[in-house]
């Protein structure tokens, strides 16, 4: 399709509301007031006290202005899971693609407020396309900034606020090729006096615990002194290099050119008790469990530093 074609399904949105209006999943609340303030710092009195807010001339406590985008947002069970919407948001974002602006940063937001909000409102959003710009260059790329107004509603349909929002769509800039560039070296660790010995031994190969001679308690990280008993005195144990995943996240941004994306970061329950944070290897993100059985094994990131890694006790497909 031509670069005309296209610009003139990108401008047939302007004007266009973006799906239905969408109802908050509750109503003006206390409880959420009192979070949101506390959370920020908000000490003002009238969002949280009935007779400061009589004494200004108010009905009752009001919720901060800064609040309304929050009474409607969808929830995190309809983000991560969302259900796609004719004519709504997901529908120009597949078309801004399309014209390959895969990437978006927010870009400037502003409110107008026509009432305070009491608690018992309940708040509905729509959105409507207000402009799609020219190709445009920035410093992240070429782009496209796309500017909608969201209107407020009560439940009576009154309007309460409405909100310009404009994101910028852009096509990430193209990196550097780089083959032929020396691999990065992984961020160094922060080794001290408590804790080289570990690191002196995983260049050995050896995963080894730190043990209180005292108490006998096993601690990792290393200090110090016993958090049981007190004592400094110290010795080590050499770990078996089984345990399985406690925990585990997987990290896709911010890019690391020492790092291939994505990658899995691992809290792992060594059979001993202890738990370690290290890399999960030799395994699709996808198929990790919480509880899955890991052994240990080894990375050599370069010649200074050697680290201990885990990977499933049972093999797995990477895909």
């Amino acid at each position: 399709m031509s670069g005309e074609d296209y610009e003139k399904r990108l401008q047939a949105w302007v004007g266009r509301t973006l799906g239905e209006p969408r109802r908050g999943q509750d109503p003006v609340n206390v409880p959420m007031i009192r979070h949101w303030v506390e959370a920020m710092g908000d000490t003002n009195p009238v969002y949280l006290d009935e007779e400061a807010a009589r004494a200004t001339g108010r009905e009752t406590v009001v919720a901060p202005a800064s609040m309304m985008q929050a009474w409607t947002m969808r929830g995190y069970a309809a983000t991560v899971n969302p259900e796609p919407e004719a004519g709504g948001m997901e529908e120009l974002t597949a078309l801004l693609a399309e014209g390959g602006y895969t990437s978006v940063v927010a870009t400037d937001s502003e409110f107008e407020f026509h009432r305070e909000l009491v608690p018992g409102d309940h708040i509905s959003v729509q959105e409507q396309v207000e402009s799609i710009s020219p190709e445009k260059k920035t410093a992240l790329g070429e782009g496209r900034f796309i500017t909608t107004l969201r209107t407020y509603r009560d439940q009576h349909g009154e309007v309460v606020a409405t909100q310009r929002w404009r994101l910028l769509r852009f096509r990430p800039k193209k990196t550097e090729q780089t083959e032929q560039k020396p691999k990065a070296l992984r961020p160094r660790p922060a080794i001290n006096r408590d804790n080289a010995f570990w690191f002196e031994a995983a260049k050995q190969r050896r995963l080894v615990i730190q043990r209180c001679a005292a108490c006998k308690t096993l601690r990792h990280p290393p200090g110090p002194c016993c958090p049981h008993c007190g004592s400094f005195d110290w010795d080590t144990v050499e770990a078996a290099g089984t345990g399985q995943v406690y925990s585990y996240i997987v990290a896709h941004h911010p890019p690391h050119p020492a790092f291939e994306m994505p990658y899995v970061v691992a809290l792992v329950e060594l059979t001993e008790g202890t738990r370690l944070v290290t890399n999960l290897v030799g395994i699709a993100p996808d198929k990790i469990e919480i509880g899955m059985p890991v052994v240990l094994d080894w990375l050599e990131a370069d010649p200074e530093l050697t680290l201990p890694v885990f990977r499933p006790a049972v093999p797995q497909e990477e895909s």
